[in-house]
C-alpha cells in the first residue's frame, strides 16, 4: 500500500464528516476535474484562499477562468479532493514542458485544514505528475503560506532560487520549491 493509500484508508478510519451518520467515517475521495461544476469548485476553492491573503492576479483569472483549456487541454491535469461527495480541496498540474510540470493552485477548505488533507492532495499529485510522465515538479509560494511550505518541505520539495525556475506569473511568490521524481 502506498503512502496516498494508506493515508485515504487511516483517514476513512479515523475522522468524522458533519455529513456522516454517527458512527460512520468520512470518505476521501481525489479525482480529476470532470466538468462545469467542477470547474466552478476549483475557481472558489482558489478565489477564497488568494481574495482573503493577496489579490487576484491576471494569471489567477485566466487558469480559473477555465482550467479545461488552461490546464487539461495543454497537458496538465486539475485534481478535487472530496469528502463524502464535497469538494474540499484541489490542486492543479500545469505543465511547462519537456517533463515540468508547476504544482499550482493547492489549497483545502479553511474549515479541514490541519487534518491531513493538504497532504493527501499534495501525495495525489506526485503520483499523477508521474503518470503524466513529469520528471520534475516545481511551485512558487509565499511566505504568508508557512504551513503549505512546511507541507511541501516534509514531502520532498527543496528550495531553489527563482533563475532556476525561471519566471512566474505571480507576484505574491517569494518561496520556490522544486520536486525531482
Amino acid at each position: 500500500m502506498d503512502e496516498i493509500d494508506r493515508f485515504e484508508h487511516a483517514y476513512r478510519m479515523n475522522q468524522q464528516s458533519s455529513q456522516s451518520p454517527p458512527g460512520e467515517t468520512a470518505r476521501l475521495v481525489i479525482s480529476p476535474l470532470s466538468n462545469a461544476i467542477d470547474a466552478r469548485a476549483f475557481k472558489e476553492l482558489n478565489e477564497e484562499w488568494i481574495s482573503k491573503l493577496f489579490s487576484l492576479e491576471d494569471a489567477d483569472r485566466l487558469i480559473l477562468g477555465d482550467p479545461q483549456v488552461e490546464i487539461i487541454d495543454k497537458g496538465g491535469q486539475v485534481l478535487l479532493a472530496r469528502v463524502d461527495g464535497v469538494v474540499v480541496g484541489c490542486v492543479a498540474l500545469v505543465t511547462a514542458g519537456n517533463g515540468v510540470f508547476e504544482l499550482s493552485k493547492m489549497t483545502v477548505s479553511p474549515a479541514l485544514r490541519g487534518r491531513g488533507l493538504g497532504r493527501a492532495i499534495v501525495l495525489a499529485a506526485v503520483g499523477k505528475a508521474r503518470e503524466l510522465g513529469a520528471s520534475t515538479l516545481f511551485l512558487g509560494s509565499s511566505t504568508k503560506l508557512a504551513n503549505a511550505v512546511r507541507l511541501y518541505e516534509s514531502v520532498g520539495f527543496r528550495h531553489v532560487p527563482l533563475d532556476e525556475l525561471g519566471p512566474l506569473p505571480y507576484r505574491r511568490a517569494d518561496v520556490f520549491m522544486k520536486y525531482e521524481l
